[in-house]
């Protein structure tokens, strides 16, 4: 599905972010966004969630205005730096959690994820017992188990060591590629973007005027 943002004005505790900030990112595409802290990246993808609304402007997906529908109806999801896992639930229950909530849990559907994500003997861990990289996929897979029309990444590898964040963004690469999904990932890492992604996009909130440009072509990986 291609998603569109059009004309976007965005404000920070009264501050303008930017103005007229437009992007198109096609269907299957990985885009990063990078830029400095304060320049706005987890703002649009919360704006894009319909966490936030914008001072202006319209999210377009499919060719269908989405910008005032609730956050349910809207076919995205997102995954957040701190996986936000529900800790009374074991690992199958919180991938499957999302298609409970939607039309019925499958544990067909949930096996499928746990091998694509490479944790397959791992339903029945608790979560507090995973280490950060595991941690990391579990929230990936229930993001990708409903099939959203755009999965939003709000920096998802913070935090790990250096060693376990190139591990685990060789893998989360793959696992995306594989499942063919639109993408909006947030970064400050231009390394981490351009091996995630097909293309990066610099945010800047020091010019406001300025639109989502000098966009780059990552390089095949």
């Amino acid at each position: 599905m291609t998603l569109q943002l059009v004309g976007i004005h965005a404000e920070y505790d009264g501050r303008p972010l930017y103005r007229n900030l437009s992007l198109t990112v096609d269907t299957g595409e990985i885009v990063s966004l990078v830029g400095p802290s304060g320049s706005g990246k987890s703002t649009l993808l919360r704006i894009i969630a319909g966490i936030e609304q914008p001072k202006q402007g319209r999210i377009v997906l499919n060719d269908h205005d989405i910008t005032a529908l609730p956050i349910h109806r809207r076919g995205i999801g997102m995954v957040f730096q701190d996986n936000q896992l529900f800790p009374h639930l074991d690992v199958a229950h919180n991938i499957g959690y999302g298609l409970r909530m939607n039309r019925g849990s499958s544990s067909a559907s949930v096996a499928e994820m746990l091998e694509l994500i490479g944790l397959s003997d791992f339903g029945t861990r608790r979560v507090d017992t995973l280490s950060g990289g595991e941690a990391k996929r579990v929230a990936l897979a229930r993001s990708l188990i409903v099939k959203p029309q755009v999965l939003l990444l709000d920096e998802p590898l913070t935090g790990l060591d250096a060693e376990l964040h190139e591990r685990l963004l060789r893998d989360i690469g793959a696992i995306l590629r594989a499942s063919g999904t639109t993408v909006v990932h947030v970064t400050h890492d231009m390394d981490e973007a351009r091996t995630l992604s097909q293309r990066v996009v610099h945010i800047s909130s020091l010019d406001v005027s300025s639109t989502a440009g000098d966009s780059v072509t990552a390089p095949e990986v």
